[in-house]
Parts: C-alpha cells; structure tokens; sequence
C-alpha cells in the first residue's frame, strides 16, 4: 500500500506552478518549454501565479493565458512562498510541481523528477544542483558554501539527508499539500516546506539536475537577508523547535 492513498496508477495528471515577479525576458520561453515538455503520459495543469510584477511580465501574461495556462494575479509583490501558496491553492493535479520562471532549471528534466512518483517508489521529490554529474554553471562561490552550510543545519534539524536544501525544483504528490500548512511569503518558503515534510510519514527521493545559474545583473533575487531568514526558519519549524 502506497502512502496517503494514491497507488502510482493512479497518478494520472500534473499540475506545474510558476511562481513570477519581474521575469519579462523569460517568462515566455519559459511557459513554453513547460508546454512541450515530458510528463510521462501525465496530463497537464499550467498555474502561474505573478506577484505584482511591474516590468511588463502581468502583460505577458495576460496574452498567453489559455485553456492549458491559468494565470493569476497579485496585486502587490507579496514573495515566492506566497505565489507558491496562490498556486498550491489552484492545483487540481495528483501530482503539483514548483517550476521556478527564470532559465535556470530545465523543464526537459520532468522525467526525471516524475519518475519515483509515477514507479511508486516516493510521495515527494527533491531536487539537488550538487548531486551526481550533472552539468552546472560556475558562479558564486560564497552563495555554495552558504547553501551547503544551510542544508546541513537543515539535516541537523529534520534528521534528513539531503545535499541541496535551497533547490527550486520540489514535486509532491497532492495528498501531501494538502496536509501542510505553509507560513512564509518569501524564500523562507524552502527550508519552512522541507522541515514540515519531515514530520510526514511520507516517502522523499533526491534527484540530481542540471543547473543553469543567473547573475545578479541576469536578474537573480535572492540575498543576504534571505540567508538570515533561512536560518531562522530552518529552526523555528523543526521538530525540536515545536516541542
């Protein structure tokens, strides 16, 4: 028996969310590789949520939203975690994938992601940009060790072993949303939502993916402060925190 009751064949569709703030050069491209890409069979649900862009990507979107993309807007920019949130809310998939709308992550990899789900092997994926050969852009050292830093306090935390806490791509079977109860509006979003699926009796997989990072002129966003804010929620929604 399958944990939180869905056998693999039952996994028939996917919803996609693409949380959006401020990606005019990409956003586009990035809607229409998530078109075309593999999905093992699985029937699509496109949910892009944009939160309160102002440099021309809610026009954007309003010309491509369709029967196959539903779009949603916020009217102020509240954060990735509270875009993510708006879409988790819409998703109607077995299956609900966070798709981030930049060019870094490839959505030509769903298979990938999909396939411990869809073999019933796991109830939630993972993704790491440092796991196994897959290729990588070089960029910023201190943002690494940072991160590897942050994953390991994370695995101190939850009793987990994963190598990059931090990555964009997260899969979950719906059954599992919809007994997490997620807080953060900003990218304290990532370390809140893995704390709180290590509470779940539930099935993780890691997957190794490529990884193509952006510069800050490129339009890369997240910060020091965010750092901060990691480190905080990895320790107020651990398990020992709560107690």
């Amino acid at each position: 028996m399958l944990s939180y009751d869905q056998r693999a064949d039952d996994l028939k569709s996917i919803s996609i969310v693409i949380p959006v703030f401020n990606e005019v050069s990409t956003i586009s491209a990035v809607i229409e590789r998530v078109r075309v890409a593999p999905a093992l069979g699985l029937q699509k649900q496109i949910i892009v949520v944009d939160d309160g862009s102002t440099d021309g990507t809610r026009e954007i979107l309003s010309r491509v939203a369709d029967s196959e993309v539903c779009c949603f807007f916020h009217e102020q920019n509240q954060g990735k975690g509270a875009a993510v949130r708006t879409g988790f809310a819409h998703a109607s998939g077995d299956i609900v994938l966070v798709q981030d709308a930049d060019s870094e992550y490839d959505p030509d990899e769903y298979p990938r992601l999909l396939a411990p789900l869809v073999k019933g092997k796991a109830d939630v994926v993972l993704t790491s940009r440092f796991l196994g050969g897959e290729e990588h852009r070089v960029l910023y050292f201190w943002h690494a060790v940072a991160n590897r830093l942050l994953t390991l306090l994370s695995n101190m935390m939850t009793d987990l072993n994963l190598t990059d806490m931090e990555s964009g791509y997260k899969v979950f079977k719906r059954t599992v949303l919809e007994r997490l109860t997620l807080q953060e509006s900003r990218f304290g979003f990532e370390p809140e939502i893995v704390a709180k699926l290590a509470r779940l009796n539930c099935r993780i997989y890691e997957v190794g993916i490529s990884y193509e990072g952006r510069t800050y002129e490129e339009g890369k966003k997240i910060g020091w402060k965010d750092g901060i804010r990691a480190v905080w929620c990895i320790v107020k929604y651990s398990k020992w925190w709560s107690r």
